[in-house]
């Protein structure tokens, strides 16, 4: 398995070498040897879920507050442009934005490190995506963004599908660092 690393420290893309045959395929999705191997905590790991969305359709951007959390995102059918934006406290990369194509080819995992804004567009007909989530999850710690916040700039690939009502009421970029500044005085 590869591991990758970006300009914006934390996150890590992994990617697994398939064995390819005339019956198929086979791949290793997980290694928690290789993960421990790169300073994650395998055992952490206490749920997994999964999403499935049509094309266009944006899942973001989100995030958690407090001691945040970590996850694994793959896309297990389908195609999608994951992006994550650095939201930690003092990060000299605050409010950097980093983005990976996953899909059912590659079988890339995106690793999400605690303190990043989270999100998804579908980029063919259909995508299943899976996470696996270092925490439970706590409704009044949720943070959002909106996909088409100006401060973000994320560059989606395909006009904008379905969103929930969740995403399109959530705040501008701007609200968020002021929250989070005065959550940092508190």
């Amino acid at each position: 398995m590869r591991v990758t690393s970006f300009e914006v420290t934390g996150p890590l893309l992994f990617t697994p070498e398939p064995h390819f045959d005339a019956r198929g395929f086979f791949t290793r999705t997980f290694d928690a040897q290789i993960a421990a191997d790169h300073g994650l905590h395998p055992a952490s790991f206490i749920q997994d879920s999964q999403s499935r969305s049509a094309r266009g359709v944006i899942r973001g951007m989100h995030g958690r507050s407090g001691a945040g959390e970590g996850k694994m995102v793959r896309c297990a059918r389908g195609a999608i442009l994951d992006v994550l934006v650095d939201i930690r406290a003092g990060s000299a990369t605050f409010g950097q934005r980093v983005g990976a194509r996953l899909d059912d080819e590659t079988f890339a995992h995106l690793y999400v490190p605690p303190g990043f804004l989270h999100g998804f567009q579908v980029l063919g007909d259909v995508a299943d995506v899976c996470y696996r989530i270092d925490r439970a999850h706590d409704p009044s710690e949720d943070l959002a963004v909106r996909y088409d916040d100006p401060d973000l700039a994320i560059d989606w690939p395909l006009p904008v599908g379905t969103m929930s009502a969740r995403d399109l009421a959530a705040g501008t970029f701007a609200e968020l660092r002021a929250l989070l500044a005065v959550r940092e005085q508190g």
